[in-house]
């Protein structure tokens, strides 16, 4: 058995190349990702993870190239991929906030507004923050991280090293994956789009009937609660349509 001399450097350069990819996309996943995670702990993580797919996906990286012109172009071809594949699967969260508006909307809460756990510095309506809380969570509880990580180590099949980079599908993906996030949202906000309609068109009508009488002012508190009781009602369903879209998502990385 004979090591070679230039191991070191080797490996050296198919760890950063992995740890560019893996690293990028770990940073931006929806869960695994998120600002209130120390960013400590997620590097680690990523460092880690890098470490074990190394034995899996070493064979697969091509050689070393002889100029540090061509490393750093590998480099950041890597970086690249990691960087669309996790801002896109960042969008999937739109579906919460997009819930969340509408829900607030309807249920006349839509001026109730608090700070976003999943985005830093940003106030959203409070259905949506806790949607997303709820979403993170369920990722967690469900074991969909794994299928995460599993799809991270399937994207070197799917976008090998030596492919060139395809901005014009990342694009379309990114478009698609909007509008199925936009999507999700209104289906998962369906029932309080229905309950809108019909609570304002008989509020409406009462108000045509008895005009000395400020009926929506007084009918604002069943708005709410009727609104609050088909959210704890809805919850379940709301939180299917959105797993079940996560994971149609991380399932195109995989082939």
């Amino acid at each position: 058995m004979t090591v070679a001399l230039d191991w070191l450097p080797n490996t050296a350069f198919v760890y950063l190349l992995l740890f560019a990819r893996i690293g990028a996309i770990l940073m931006l996943m929806p869960a695994l990702g998120e600002d209130m995670i120390p960013a400590r702990m997620r590097l680690s993580f990523a460092l880690a993870f890098t470490l074990v797919v190394y034995p899996l996906l070493s064979p697969s990286i091509p050689p070393m190239p002889n100029d540090i012109m061509g490393v750093v172009g590998m480099l950041f071809h890597e970086l690249a991929i990691g960087m669309i594949l996790g801002a896109i699967a960042r969008l999937t969260v739109m579906a919460t906030q997009v819930a969340g508006a509408i829900i607030a909307f309807q249920a006349g809460l839509s001026s109730a507004m608090t700070a976003d756990p999943t985005q830093v510095g940003v106030q959203g309506a409070v259905f949506g923050s806790f949607l997303s809380f709820l979403g993170m969570v369920l990722i967690f509880a469900t074991d969909l991280h794994h299928m995460a990580l599993a799809a991270t180590y399937d994207s070197y099949m799917v976008f090998p090293l030596d492919a060139p980079l395809m901005f014009g599908d990342a694009a379309q993906l990114a478009l698609r994956t909007v509008a199925s996030a936009f999507t999700i949202g209104v289906q998962m906000s369906a029932p309080f789009i229905v309950f809108g309609l019909v609570f304002n068109l008989g509020a409406g009508i009462l108000a045509r009937l008895m005009p000395a009488m400020q009926v929506f002012f007084v009918l604002m508190p069943a708005n709410i609660m009727v609104g609050l009781v088909l959210f704890a009602v809805l919850l379940t369903m709301m939180m299917g349509w959105y797993l079940t879209g996560f994971e149609n998502h991380l399932a195109m990385w995989r082939g």
